[in-house]
Protein backbone atom coordinates (compact mmCIF):
# COMPACT_ATOMS: atom_id res chain seq x y z
CA UNK A 1 0.00 0.00 0.00
CA UNK A 2 1.28 3.52 -0.74
CA UNK A 3 2.26 5.56 2.27
CA UNK A 4 -0.35 8.03 3.44
CA UNK A 5 0.88 11.57 2.79
CA UNK A 6 1.85 13.62 5.81
CA UNK A 7 -0.38 16.50 6.87
CA UNK A 8 1.27 19.79 7.76
CA UNK A 9 -1.03 22.76 8.36
CA UNK A 10 -0.22 26.33 9.27
CA UNK A 11 -0.59 27.17 12.97
CA UNK A 12 -1.59 23.62 13.98
CA UNK A 13 0.84 21.94 16.43
CA UNK A 14 2.72 18.95 15.03
CA UNK A 15 4.41 16.10 16.88
CA UNK A 16 7.48 14.84 15.01
CA UNK A 17 9.63 11.79 15.70
CA UNK A 18 12.89 11.16 13.84
CA UNK A 19 14.86 7.98 14.47
CA UNK A 20 18.41 6.88 13.92
CA UNK A 21 18.89 4.57 10.93
CA UNK A 22 17.94 1.01 11.89
CA UNK A 23 17.22 2.38 15.38
CA UNK A 24 20.93 2.95 15.90
CA UNK A 25 22.33 5.87 17.90
CA UNK A 26 22.18 9.40 16.55
CA UNK A 27 24.03 10.93 19.53
CA UNK A 28 27.42 9.50 20.49
CA UNK A 29 28.75 12.05 22.99
CA UNK A 30 27.77 15.18 24.90
CA UNK A 31 29.04 17.50 22.18
CA UNK A 32 26.60 15.89 19.73
CA UNK A 33 23.59 16.91 21.83
CA UNK A 34 24.86 20.49 21.89
CA UNK A 35 25.53 20.47 18.14
CA UNK A 36 22.01 19.22 17.42
CA UNK A 37 20.55 21.95 19.62
CA UNK A 38 22.60 24.56 17.75
CA UNK A 39 21.40 23.45 14.32
CA UNK A 40 17.85 23.02 15.61
CA UNK A 41 17.92 26.65 16.74
CA UNK A 42 19.15 27.75 13.33
CA UNK A 43 16.45 25.72 11.59
CA UNK A 44 13.75 27.18 13.83
CA UNK A 45 14.87 30.70 12.95
CA UNK A 46 15.01 30.09 9.21
CA UNK A 47 11.69 28.20 9.02
CA UNK A 48 9.74 30.31 11.49
CA UNK A 49 8.55 27.21 13.36
CA UNK A 50 7.82 27.61 17.09
CA UNK A 51 9.07 24.78 19.31
CA UNK A 52 7.07 23.93 22.45
CA UNK A 53 8.65 20.69 23.68
CA UNK A 54 11.42 18.29 22.73
CA UNK A 55 13.56 15.42 23.92
CA UNK A 56 16.84 14.12 22.55
CA UNK A 57 17.03 10.39 23.24
CA UNK A 58 20.04 8.25 22.36
CA UNK A 59 18.58 6.96 19.10
CA UNK A 60 15.67 9.28 18.32
CA UNK A 61 14.27 12.79 18.77
CA UNK A 62 10.80 14.14 19.56
CA UNK A 63 9.78 17.67 18.58
CA UNK A 64 6.46 19.40 19.26
CA UNK A 65 6.22 22.53 17.15
CA UNK A 66 3.84 24.86 15.37
CA UNK A 67 4.73 25.83 11.78
CA UNK A 68 3.75 29.17 10.20
CA UNK A 69 3.10 27.40 6.88
CA UNK A 70 2.90 23.74 5.76
CA UNK A 71 6.19 23.87 3.86
CA UNK A 72 8.05 25.18 6.92
CA UNK A 73 8.13 21.69 8.47
CA UNK A 74 10.00 20.14 5.57
CA UNK A 75 12.35 23.13 5.50
CA UNK A 76 13.19 22.61 9.15
CA UNK A 77 13.64 18.83 8.94
CA UNK A 78 15.79 18.97 5.80
CA UNK A 79 17.98 21.84 7.03
CA UNK A 80 18.48 20.34 10.48
CA UNK A 81 19.09 16.84 9.15
CA UNK A 82 21.61 17.91 6.54
CA UNK A 83 23.67 20.10 8.86
CA UNK A 84 23.67 17.67 11.77
CA UNK A 85 24.60 14.70 9.59
CA UNK A 86 27.46 16.72 8.09
CA UNK A 87 28.67 17.46 11.61
CA UNK A 88 28.46 13.79 12.70
CA UNK A 89 30.15 12.46 9.57
CA UNK A 90 32.99 14.96 9.86
CA UNK A 91 33.44 14.47 13.60
CA UNK A 92 33.45 10.68 13.52
CA UNK A 93 34.94 10.26 10.03
CA UNK A 94 31.98 8.28 8.84
CA UNK A 95 29.84 8.24 5.70
CA UNK A 96 26.30 7.31 4.87
CA UNK A 97 22.94 8.02 6.40
CA UNK A 98 22.26 8.76 10.04
CA UNK A 99 18.47 9.07 10.15
CA UNK A 100 15.68 6.84 8.97
CA UNK A 101 14.55 8.16 5.62
CA UNK A 102 11.03 9.02 6.74
CA UNK A 103 10.17 10.88 9.93
CA UNK A 104 6.82 10.33 11.64
CA UNK A 105 4.41 13.14 12.40
CA UNK A 106 0.96 13.75 13.83
CA UNK A 107 -1.14 16.90 14.05
CA UNK A 108 -2.16 17.70 17.64
CA UNK A 109 -5.37 19.34 18.81
CA UNK A 110 -3.97 22.12 20.98
CA UNK A 111 -6.75 22.73 23.47
CA UNK A 112 -7.28 19.06 24.34
CA UNK A 113 -3.99 17.26 23.65
CA UNK A 114 -1.04 19.66 23.54
CA UNK A 115 -0.11 19.39 27.22
CA UNK A 116 -0.67 15.63 27.11
CA UNK A 117 1.74 15.42 24.20
CA UNK A 118 4.29 17.55 26.03
CA UNK A 119 4.11 15.19 29.01
CA UNK A 120 4.54 12.19 26.72
CA UNK A 121 7.62 13.74 25.12
CA UNK A 122 9.28 14.89 28.33
CA UNK A 123 8.59 11.59 30.13
CA UNK A 124 10.43 9.54 27.50
CA UNK A 125 13.60 9.27 29.60
CA UNK A 126 11.53 8.09 32.59
CA UNK A 127 9.75 5.41 30.56
CA UNK A 128 13.14 4.31 29.24
CA UNK A 129 14.37 3.96 32.85
CA UNK A 130 17.20 6.43 32.21
CA UNK A 131 16.07 8.68 35.09
CA UNK A 132 13.35 8.54 37.73
CA UNK A 133 12.33 12.18 37.31
CA UNK A 134 12.16 14.20 34.05
CA UNK A 135 14.03 17.02 35.80
CA UNK A 136 17.08 14.76 36.02
CA UNK A 137 17.39 14.47 32.23
CA UNK A 138 19.39 17.28 30.62
CA UNK A 139 18.33 16.92 27.00
CA UNK A 140 14.65 17.79 27.09
CA UNK A 141 12.37 20.79 27.49
CA UNK A 142 11.11 19.77 30.95
CA UNK A 143 13.55 21.92 32.90
CA UNK A 144 12.25 24.96 31.02
CA UNK A 145 8.55 24.07 31.03
CA UNK A 146 8.51 22.69 34.58
CA UNK A 147 11.31 24.48 36.42
CA UNK A 148 11.69 27.78 34.57
CA UNK A 149 15.21 27.17 33.27
CA UNK A 150 16.01 29.42 30.31
CA UNK A 151 15.89 27.65 26.94
CA UNK A 152 16.27 29.77 23.82
CA UNK A 153 14.87 27.00 21.63
CA UNK A 154 11.38 27.19 23.13
CA UNK A 155 8.35 29.34 22.41
CA UNK A 156 5.59 28.54 24.93
CA UNK A 157 2.23 27.69 23.36
CA UNK A 158 -0.75 29.74 24.48
CA UNK A 159 -2.27 26.64 26.10
CA UNK A 160 0.81 26.33 28.30
CA UNK A 161 0.77 30.08 29.05
CA UNK A 162 -2.86 29.71 30.12
CA UNK A 163 -1.87 27.43 33.00
CA UNK A 164 -1.30 30.45 35.26
CA UNK A 165 -1.22 34.22 35.41
CA UNK A 166 2.35 34.31 36.64
CA UNK A 167 5.41 32.27 35.73
CA UNK A 168 5.48 30.70 39.19
CA UNK A 169 1.84 29.67 38.88
CA UNK A 170 2.40 28.20 35.40
CA UNK A 171 5.42 26.22 36.51
CA UNK A 172 3.61 24.83 39.55
CA UNK A 173 0.56 23.90 37.49
CA UNK A 174 2.74 22.23 34.86
CA UNK A 175 4.67 20.19 37.42
CA UNK A 176 1.38 19.08 38.94
CA UNK A 177 0.45 17.47 35.61
CA UNK A 178 3.37 15.06 36.06
CA UNK A 179 2.34 13.72 39.47
CA UNK A 180 -0.01 11.03 38.15
CA UNK A 181 1.40 8.50 35.71
CA UNK A 182 0.58 9.03 32.06
CA UNK A 183 -2.45 6.90 31.23
CA UNK A 184 -1.65 3.78 29.20
CA UNK A 185 -4.52 4.51 26.80
CA UNK A 186 -3.14 8.01 26.19
CA UNK A 187 0.29 6.56 25.41
CA UNK A 188 -1.31 4.11 23.00
CA UNK A 189 -3.31 6.84 21.27
CA UNK A 190 -0.24 9.04 20.77
CA UNK A 191 1.83 6.15 19.42
CA UNK A 192 -0.90 4.97 17.08
CA UNK A 193 -1.45 8.49 15.71
CA UNK A 194 2.28 8.82 15.02
CA UNK A 195 2.60 5.36 13.53
CA UNK A 196 -0.28 5.96 11.14
CA UNK A 197 0.41 9.65 10.47
CA UNK A 198 -3.02 10.58 11.80
CA UNK A 199 -4.19 13.61 13.80
CA UNK A 200 -4.44 13.37 17.58
CA UNK A 201 -7.71 14.93 18.65
CA UNK A 202 -11.44 14.58 19.13
CA UNK A 203 -14.04 14.07 16.42
CA UNK A 204 -14.51 17.81 15.91
CA UNK A 205 -10.79 18.24 15.29
CA UNK A 206 -10.70 15.27 12.91
CA UNK A 207 -13.65 16.67 10.96
CA UNK A 208 -11.91 20.03 10.64
CA UNK A 209 -8.77 18.33 9.33
CA UNK A 210 -10.81 16.32 6.82
CA UNK A 211 -12.47 19.48 5.53
CA UNK A 212 -9.12 21.24 5.24
CA UNK A 213 -7.40 18.38 3.40
CA UNK A 214 -10.23 16.53 1.64
CA UNK A 215 -8.91 13.27 3.13
CA UNK A 216 -10.41 11.06 5.78
CA UNK A 217 -8.21 11.12 8.85
CA UNK A 218 -8.75 8.82 11.80
CA UNK A 219 -6.25 6.59 13.58
CA UNK A 220 -7.31 2.95 13.23
CA UNK A 221 -6.34 0.24 15.73
CA UNK A 222 -4.09 -2.37 14.15
CA UNK A 223 -3.55 -6.02 15.09
CA UNK A 224 -5.11 -7.43 18.22
CA UNK A 225 -7.48 -5.30 20.33
CA UNK A 226 -5.71 -3.13 22.88
CA UNK A 227 -5.31 -4.83 26.27
CA UNK A 228 -6.87 -3.29 29.37
CA UNK A 229 -4.69 -0.72 31.12
CA UNK A 230 -3.90 -3.12 33.96
CA UNK A 231 -2.41 -5.59 31.50
CA UNK A 232 -0.51 -2.92 29.60
CA UNK A 233 1.35 -1.57 32.62
CA UNK A 234 3.77 -4.46 32.75
CA UNK A 235 4.84 -3.93 29.15
CA UNK A 236 5.55 -0.18 29.42
CA UNK A 237 9.28 -0.65 29.94
CA UNK A 238 9.54 -2.81 26.81
CA UNK A 239 7.78 -0.17 24.75
CA UNK A 240 9.58 2.86 26.18
CA UNK A 241 12.20 3.08 23.44
CA UNK A 242 9.72 2.43 20.62
CA UNK A 243 8.47 6.01 20.53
Amino acid sequence: MPRRPRIHLADIPLHIVQRGHNREACFFGEDDYHAYRHWLGEALKSSGCRLHAYVQMTNHVHLLLTPPAPEAVSQLVISLGRRYVQYINKTYRRTGTLWDSRYKSSLVQADAYLLLCQRYIELNPVRAAMVDDPAHYRWSSYRANGLGQADALLTPHEVYVGLGRTEAARLAAYRALFRPELDADAIGDIRMALDQGQPLGNSRFLNNIERATGQRREAKPRGRPRKPATEQTGSQEQLAMKL
